[in-house]
């Protein structure tokens, strides 16, 4: 399907790239998110992404799947670009992370303040998680999100990053452990007499300005987990996966609102069009 839409488009159906990018958009931007923290961040580089896919779509040799072509693109995209601020402030790696942790309080919760900052709690835990991814260097990270959090089969993910299948297991392997053993040693998600609770750092995240309680970015306006669009849902994949940290990150928000945006924007857009050539 992806292949007809693309040839469609390449012969002047505009309406074929809008489905097109409705298909994959939202997976892009959430790799993007997983991997920058910030939304604004993961929006623009979502728009780079897709801006130079679209560019380079009479090139496309349909050899391979579009879907693995696209992926190739964001990948080599994300790699190569400047370093974003998220990336620039959290940089010393996990023992940087960890003394941060430490140095924010911790406050235990009463029973009315758990109801009143419950959705408060679930964004400090995912904020904290997402956090942490960016604690590997952004090859692990890119391999850990493709890889373990979306459930991107070993073969794919070798033929994107260009690597052989046993380096990129030994990478994706690599990372997994980084990640496990930092919560392990750390995360009360992971190992429940770790002392850092998200409750009893929620209100800490909230004075260093981590979380606002009347601006949700993690956990406002989505309908559905990672774990719900999985590239591939096989129970035999899920076995191979099955690390507790694994299914923490999958059981974060996948964010759909932002394609129609995107795409009415591009459409409008003269400046965008005439880049994109769409009016050729």
């Amino acid at each position: 399907m992806d292949s007809i839409q693309v040839q469609s488009f390449l012969n002047g159906d505009q309406s074929a790239l809008r489905e097109l990018v409705e298909k994959h958009y939202t997976y892009t931007f959430n790799i993007c998110l997983k991997m920058l923290y910030s939304h604004h961040d993961a929006e623009d580089v979502n728009n780079e992404i897709w801006i130079k896919t679209i560019s380079k779509l009479s090139s496309f040799n349909f050899r391979s799947s579009f879907k693995t072509w696209l992926y190739r693109i964001a990948v080599n995209h994300i790699l190569d670009m400047n370093k974003k601020r998220v990336e620039l402030a959290i940089s010393g790696g996990f023992d940087g992370y960890s003394d941060n942790l430490a140095s924010i309080p911790t406050n235990e919760l009463n029973g009315e303040e758990l109801i009143i900052l419950r959705e408060s709690v679930e964004e400090a835990k995912i904020s904290c998680m997402s956090g942490m991814l960016m604690c590997l260097d952004r090859e692990q990270r890119l391999i850990y999100v493709m890889g373990d959090i979306f459930n991107i089969d070993h073969s794919l993910g070798s033929e994107i990053f260009g690597l052989s299948s046993s380096n990129y297991r030994k990478k994706l392997s690599r990372a997994r452990g980084d990640m496990n053993n930092f919560m392990n040693d750390q995360c009360s998600l992971i190992n429940k007499n770790n002392p850092c609770r998200c409750s009893k750092k929620t209100k800490g995240f909230i004075n260093a300005g981590y979380v606002d309680p009347d601006k949700l970015e993690f956990t406002a306006n989505y309908k559905v987990k990672i774990y719900d669009r999985l590239a591939d849902k096989s129970d035999q994949l899920d076995a191979l996966s099955s690390e507790l940290h694994t299914k923490l990150f999958r059981a974060h928000p996948f964010e759909e609102e932002n394609v129609k945006e995107a795409l009415d924007k591009w459409f409008s857009s003269a400046e965008l069009r005439n880049l994109l050539q769409l009016d050729s």
